[in-house]
């Protein structure tokens, strides 16, 4: 799926106006080149994030580490809301050697990956029992290369293919990142199992680091897709006469090249961008202590939210890019808005049956499928917002500014459920959607506007 000269700069999703695919043909896309490549890809960008998150908290805790330590180190996450602060360098700077080799988005993702298996091997050999701080060090590093990853992987998905395979090429992706995270999540813990020791009690650090060593193997997967892909094809960048010229066009123009091409549209866009996942954000701090409170036990609520769950927002994210490309991106970011939303509606109506494990199935399919269909439609969306000649840095941008709000507000989760109980808190979380529908609205109807012929003078150069 090569470029044309007309997807050089995207001012926005696919027009609605495009001709329908059949079916048959619109699922068809699923075994092209380029999303076969995204599977792969997306499991080596899932991998880590658990890894330096969840798994490792549990590792920690299991280790001896009290929990105020856990939850300071959990800042480790922080890297991946502001990798846009160094999304520009990845976006026009040159590795010396890689570059010429392998092409711009091609060398930077073998180094962030090179960076993520050296940094979770250097987990394994240290013990956090003993030696704390080497781990944590090492898991910054897996999380700056995690998220350095992320960047040169966006930049390299939608300059791969034109707007209307982005929803498609999402889906592939998020297939990858989830299955990644059940290895990094379910399965690093049975590793761990089955590498203890026999008849010994209590923590045991050698089964931990078969475990973080088998992680760091698995990151071959995205290596060998880097080595064996082809590089999309290069934009031409002016070169520039001195630093200053440089830095301008690594860390200005990104910028204000978005805020030309949409002027007063920019404050709408970032606006739903900051806002849409919100409902799912905020609700999906307080589920574990919800499973918990209603008496699930672990086995229950991994094997209900860990596999099947996985399995539904798979699901969701499949349909969601077919839909999209069916339909229109904005149509079926309307649906996942409104279905995300309404969504969070049964987990109130779960917390009045107590423990009801076929409650707690519906509930979980439903909302899953709704993030599944969700999630493919607003990373289209995003993509198509891009101008290819800073797709790093933008992408970048918009994919830190969508979990920056709901994280604040969903720091104040267990405080809202002390006061006033699950039931009130999940109806708010369902609330809080209504004004994404609204900003939704209104961006379809810009969009529409923009794409309309005879309108082109007003839409976005």
């Amino acid at each position: 799926m090569p470029h044309t000269p007309a997807d050089t700069v995207r001012a926005g999703p696919a027009p609605a106006a495009a001709p329908r695919r059949p079916w048959r043909e619109a699922w068809r896309v699923y075994l092209e080149p380029a999303s076969l490549r995204m599977l792969t890809l997306g499991f080596s960008a899932g991998l880590p994030l658990l890894l330096v998150l969840g798994t490792l908290s549990f590792w920690l805790r299991e280790a001896g580490i009290d929990r105020t330590t856990i939850g300071y180190l959990s800042w480790v996450g922080l890297a991946y809301a502001f990798k846009w602060v160094w999304s520009p360098l990845v976006d026009r700077l040159p590795l010396p050697l890689l570059t010429r080799w392998l092409g711009r988005r091609r060398s930077w993702l073998l180094l962030a990956q090179c960076a993520v298996a050296a940094g979770l091997a250097g987990m394994a050999f240290n013990d956090p029992r003993t030696a704390l701080a080497p781990v944590v060090w090492c898991a910054l590093a897996v999380a700056f290369g995690s998220a350095t990853q992320d960047i040169a992987l966006d930049a390299y998905r939608i300059e791969s293919a034109d707007t209307e395979h982005q929803a498609a090429l999402a889906a592939t992706y998020q297939t990858g990142y989830r299955l990644a995270m059940i290895w990094a999540g379910a399965g690093v813990l049975w590793l761990a199992a089955r590498a203890e020791a026999p008849g010994v009690a209590g923590y045991q650090p050698g089964a931990w680091k078969a475990a973080y060593l088998a992680m760091a193997a698995s990151m071959l997967v995205g290596v060998a897709t880097v080595l064996l892909s082809p590089e999309p094809a290069r934009r031409a960048q002016p070169a520039a006469k001195n630093a200053a010229e440089w830095l301008r066009g690594a860390l200005v123009e990104p910028f204000a090249d978005f805020l030309h091409r949409y002027r007063w549209q920019a404050a709408l866009i970032l606006a739903l961008i900051a806002v849409y996942r919100i409902s799912d954000v905020v609700m999906g701090i307080m589920a574990n202590p919800f499973y918990v409170d209603m008496g699930y036990t672990k086995d229950e609520v991994a094997a209900v939210t860990k596999v099947f769950g996985v399995v539904m927002t798979l699901a969701g994210a499949f349909v969601g890019g077919v839909l999209s490309m069916r339909l229109g991106v904005m149509r079926v970011l309307m649906l996942g808005a409104v279905l995300s939303a309404a969504s969070n509606l049964l987990f109130a109506w779960l917390g009045t049956r107590g423990h009801d494990l076929r409650g707690l199935v519906f509930a979980i399919s439903a909302d899953n499928l709704a993030g599944g269909i969700a999630s493919a439609a607003f990373i289209a969306y995003l993509s198509g917002l891009t101008n290819v000649n800073y797709s790093a840095t933008q992408y970048a941008l918009f994919s830190s500014m969508m979990l920056l709000l709901p994280k604040w507000v969903a720091g104040f989760s267990g405080r809202f459920v002390d006061a006033w109980g699950y039931q009130s808190f999940f109806v708010g979380t369902a609330l809080l959607g209504v004004p994404v529908l609204l900003l939704v609205a209104l961006a379809a109807r810009v969009h529409a506007v923009a794409t309309t012929p005879g309108a082109a003078g007003d839409a976005p150069a």
